[in-house]
């Protein structure tokens, strides 16, 4: 049996998810300066590792929802 195909828009979804987690966690550490989530990480990398379990709980969500079929199609 075949993977089915990844829709653009849950691969969208995981980049905006993964992008913005990055920027809130970096913004998080550099104002609390002791991230002791990770501590076996360099302080560089670690929002970068964190932002991988919001990413892919947004990509296993979005991939496993069901949509709304189209009637007709519009293009």
């Amino acid at each position: 049996m075949a993977a089915a195909p990844v829709e653009k828009k849950v691969t969208a979804a995981t980049a905006g998810t993964y992008l913005g987690s990055t920027g809130l966690l970096a913004s998080l550490a550099a104002l609390q300066d002791n991230a002791r989530l990770l501590e076996w990480l360099p302080d560089a990398l670690s929002p970068f590792v964190l932002a991988l379990v919001p990413a892919a709980i947004t990509f296993v969500a979005g991939y496993r929802a069901r949509h709304t079929p189209r009637t007709g199609t519009l293009r």
